[in-house]
């Protein structure tokens, strides 16, 4: 007790000294030993972090140009100045900190310190910055790309530190976690300039089969869209419960799918329309045999 009574006491009459100098300076006094040094001091703190700021922001684009001219990859662009410009900005920190007289090599050590318990409190951030590191390296899409990965499909827009967005077919935009991109099925439907397309017609059994292969064949051969090389493909199936299914598999550069896609299908339902060529439709036939009721 008695020597947390000292301690107390001296903390007083210490705080009782400085305010007595403090009351007691004159305007000189005030002026050159407070408002003069830690004034200077404070403004060339200010002018390390805004000078400081500026520069890691026109270091890290630098070196994002130097990547992209080095790789093509946008995102390896973007990736690279994110993490050049935290590491310029956290230098550029300690520096103004060290001019304002605080001792940064504690404050490194603290930093560290605090950087470890973050590191093991958001371990999820760290897998998708490690998932982030390892999709530029292995590059299994680009940006413009058109991908389906996580249950969600879109063209890559940017691959940040710890997120991938994409943009989707009707314009909105999803932010998909690295580590879970990394970790599940990636399906790049840009990556080769060519794709298949896969139909099946259902025809029906009274309808003429060679004719329709033939209207088929036809619409195919005069189509924008497909390709001479590969050769379409229009076979038979499968003779399923209701119909006959014709598998029709053509050809076409990438960019044209979707065009190809929905052109074919309606040239290919108004030909058969036009031939008589009927397309059976789920739906359920009632027979009754006998329309007398017995008599009780």
């Amino acid at each position: 007790m008695t020597e947390k009574a000292t301690e107390t006491v001296d903390v007083v009459a210490h705080t009782e000294q400085i305010i007595h100098k403090v009351s007691n300076m004159n305007v000189d006094t005030l002026l050159n030993e407070w408002l003069i040094p830690y004034g200077t001091k404070l403004l060339l703190a200010i002018a390390i972090f805004v000078v400081g700021k500026f520069v890691a922001r026109l270091i890290s684009k630098l070196l994002g140009k130097a990547a992209f001219t080095s790789t093509r990859d946008e995102m390896l662009q973007s990736f690279i100045a994110s993490i050049s410009y935290f590491l310029l900005l956290l230098i550029v920190v300690i520096a103004s900190l060290s001019q304002l007289g605080i001792n940064t090599s504690s404050l490194v050590a603290l930093i560290g310190a605090a950087g470890l318990a973050i590191g093991l409190s958001l371990q999820n951030s760290l897998q998708n910055f490690a998932a982030g590191v390892m999709l530029l390296i292995f590059k299994p899409f680009r940006k413009g790309d058109f991908i389906e990965t996580s249950g969600m499909s879109g063209v890559v827009e940017k691959m940040g530190i710890l997120v991938l967005e994409l943009r989707t077919g009707d314009n909105k935009t999803v932010l998909l976690p690295n580590g879970k991109v990394f970790s599940d099925n990636i399906i790049n439907y840009s990556n080769n300039p060519t794709r298949r397309i896969d139909f099946i017609f259902d025809i029906s059994y009274e309808s003429n089969l060679k004719e329709a292969k033939e209207i088929v064949s036809r619409i195919l051969a005069e189509n924008i869209f497909v390709l001479k090389e590969p050769e379409p493909v229009v076979a038979v199936g499968a003779l399923a419960a209701n119909s006959v299914q014709l598998v029709v598999r053509p050809w076409v550069r990438t960019i044209d799918y979707w065009a190809a896609y929905w052109e074919i299908t309606e040239q290919i339902k108004l030909a058969f329309d036009e031939a008589g060529i009927s397309i059976p439709y789920n739906q359920m036939e009632l027979h009754i045999k006998n329309n007398t009721l017995p008599v009780k």
